[in-house]
């Protein structure tokens, strides 16, 4: 890497992916925003402290080996070839399968692209998944099927400052990427959350459903427009299919019935519609409280059919999209971290694909293997009789940022191999039998996908310190004392980009036509981007949807009940979520001295009469129990709060861990488990009764 002084790049956090500029100083790595179209100017709390990561007292220096019981330093030689005679004792003794890899959506597409090669080569495992299932997967299912095609945002971030109104489902920006408020400082907002956030004290109409019940609300809002006559009828003729089975299905959600079922006021499902219906340009929004769910994919093509309702999706001035949440959470899926995908989003199952892939790669398409088990499905195998006794983890904390935790912790300590890749120590590597020192955002190049399907540069200021090494390194290293050819997994991050182009060519998220000397000239490329001539699609659908036919799809749904619903004992709704100072499993900003002030400590968030029942205070230590497990946090009185529900922030380690409580409740379709729906009882934390 050469040695800059100042770099242009991109923020390591969220989706929204906010431009910045480093600059190496005598005191340290400084950071400004630039005048980048998603943040102009503007960085949140987190974007601005960023480069305190980059020097961290703990920060990951050395390979270390467990020995006796300890983790120690060794030589990266020594702790490369413990792993790979682990791989290959177990893969000679199970089979393939009985190694998975978890990868990350922090991941930069190189990184992602390499890994899934890695595992179905290498290592020749089905078993790969990420965590980015927890993340979007419902909103990607739901968008397939409505589109024919997943992109968070179908359109530019800057079209939702043009916006009259825009609807935000579960989504709490305001904390979890401040700089996207500029863009939503002139339209009215309707936020639909069971909490006031603080996207919600913003909000111009805030509906406040109990968790588990959005989809039925998505439904009666859909009954509203369509019976009150606000439903655009000439689009849905001309522009969709499968209106009939749709609106079958929500006839029977009369506005009554929905407010019994979600606590929402007749008055104010009827001042939604209306809003929308009567706003020159309009945008549906969906973010994670409402994705998170068994029945997520449900819940967004809920809101999605509401969107088509209305006539916006494909519009100038109206659509729909989904608040993507990793830094690469796009990307990510996109080329091949994902159990059932192979590069450029084609599915491991289509026969065209695979010999398109194969090709690329070098190999016969029947080498390559099918589509493996889900993220929590791969975690819940690992050390079965059936399941992995090898994991791989790349960029991922799965302690804590796993559903049902303890059970996911006790299956990690039963592998015969864990080894973790990441550059600070995390609950997950006190549990890994090999450490892997690697390389963080300002000490790397690549590229990022962001929200917008904008594909962005990430470019390295400084040398990694110690002997870290770069995750492609790393892989080269292994597939290599595997017996795989050194050629086959590059270490140069622009050359493996050049072979993730060909790749993807022809797929629905085609990068064909983006290379790092278009994006390094200043080009705003935004997939799917099929040669080098072609500008880039910034906005889908606007001549037509992805289906075959041209037309988006009504999907009919119908609303059921969570995985827990709260009964005599487990009375009460536990939700889960971000805070504006803590990112993901906290692993990173719990380092992070200004962020940690902020936030922390685990809390839940309580009505005060709710509180009062179960002998509580504010700053009072409590105990919330589910089925699963119980977690201790610091109660914090809010009187906005339902009665029947608790919130608690998910980046805690420890005994608050939110996600003790949280179930493996999966969503049929997306495999996404149901982290916004827990039932639980809360009492002091001295008066422990087991579940």
């Amino acid at each position: 890497m050469p040695d800059v002084r100042t770099v242009a790049t991109h923020c390591p956090y969220c989706a929204l992916q906010c431009g910045t500029r480093l600059t190496r100083e005598r005191r340290g790595v400084s950071v400004r925003p630039t005048d980048f179209p998603v943040n102009r100017g503007g960085l949140c709390q987190k974007g601005w402290t960023a480069p305190s990561l980059l020097d961290v007292a703990d920060r990951l220096r050395h390979p270390m080996v467990r020995r006796d019981g300890e983790l120690v330093p060794v030589s990266w030689d020594i702790a490369l070839d413990t792993i790979a005679t682990g791989l290959d004792r177990i893969r000679a003794e199970r089979g393939p399968d009985a190694i998975g890899v978890f990868g990350g959506g922090g991941l930069t597409n190189e990184k992602a692209y390499l890994l899934g090669k890695f595992a179905r080569l290498a290592l020749g495992t089905s078993q790969i998944d990420y965590n980015g299932r927890f993340c979007m997967s419902s909103a990607a299912a739901a968008g397939n099927a409505a589109f024919g095609v997943d992109r968070g945002l179908p359109f530019p971030v800057t079209d939702l400052g043009g916006a009259d109104v825009v609807l935000l489902a579960g989504a709490n920006p305001a904390e979890t990427m401040p700089p996207l408020m500029q863009h939503l400082r002139s339209p009215e907002l309707i936020v639909i959350d069971p909490r006031r956030t603080a996207t919600a004290e913003q909000a111009a109409l805030h509906l406040q459903p109990l968790p588990g019940t959005d989809l039925a609300l998505a439904l009666g809002l859909l009954h509203i427009a369509v019976v009150d006559g606000r439903s655009d009828t000439g689009y849905i003729a001309e522009r969709t299919g499968g209106f009939e089975s749709a609106w079958q299905r929500a006839m029977s959600w009369w506005p009554e019935r929905v407010e019994r079922v979600t606590g929402v006021p007749v008055s104010e499902q009827r001042q939604a519609v209306r809003m929308l219906a009567e706003a020159g340009s309009a945008y549906v929004l969906t973010g994670r409280g409402a994705e998170q769910h068994s029945k997520g994919v449900d819940t967004v093509s809920g809101f999605i059919n509401l969107a088509l309702a209305l006539g916006l999706p494909g519009r100038p001035g109206g659509g729909y999209g989904c608040l993507t949440g990793q830094g690469n959470g796009q990307g990510g899926r996109e080329h091949g971290q994902k159990a059932d995908q192979l590069p450029g989003y084609r599915m491991i199952t289509d026969q065209a694909a695979r010999e398109h892939v194969a090709e690329v790669w070098g190999v016969p398409p029947e080498e390559l293997p099918g589509p493996g088990r889900s993220a929590y499905e791969l975690l819940d195998a690992l050390g079965t009789e059936d399941g992995p006794s090898a994991l791989l983890v790349f960029g991922s904390n799965p302690v804590v940022s796993a559903p049902n935790a303890a059970h996911v912790t006790d299956r990690l300590k039963a592998l015969d191999l864990l080894v973790v890749a990441d550059f600070v120590p995390s609950e997950t590597t006190e549990l890994a039998d090999v450490v892997l020192p690697v390389t963080q955002w300002a000490e790397e190049e690549g590229t990022m996908t962001n929200l917008e399907g904008r594909v962005l540069r990430r470019r390295g200021l400084q040398v990694p310190p110690g002997h870290a090494r770069s995750d492609l390194e790393v892989l080269h290293g292994i597939a290599t004392r595997l017996g795989e050819p050194g050629h086959r997994y590059p270490t140069r991050p622009r050359e493996v980009f050049e072979e993730l182009r060909r790749a993807s060519a022809g797929g629905k998220a085609d990068y064909s036509g983006i290379s790092y000397e278009r994006l390094d000239a200043g080009e705003a490329l935004h997939w799917p981007c099929p040669d080098g001539e072609h500008p880039g699609t910034p906005r889908l659908f606007l001549d037509g949807f992805a289906h075959a036919d041209g037309r988006a799809r009504f999907v009919p749904v119908e609303h059921r009940e969570a995985g827990d619903v709260p009964a005599e004992v487990f009375p009460l709704t536990a939700t889960t979520g971000r805070v504006l100072a803590q990112y993901q499993s906290g692993a990173q900003t719990r380092r992070v001295a200004e962020l940690n002030e902020a936030a922390p400590e685990a809390f839940v968030e309580v009505h005060p009469d709710t509180a009062a029942r179960a002998g509580l205070a504010e700053g009072a230590r409590a105990r919330v129990t589910s089925p699963r497990g119980s977690t201790v946090a610091t109660v914090r009185l809010v009187p906005t709060m339902r009665t029947d529900t608790v919130f608690l922030p998910f980046h805690f380690p420890g005994d608050g861990r939110a996600n003790l409580l949280t179930s493996d409740a999966l969503d049929p379709r997306s495999r996404m488990p149901e982290f916004k729906v827990s039932a639980v009882r809360l009492e002091p934390e001295r008066e422990v009764v087991a579940p």
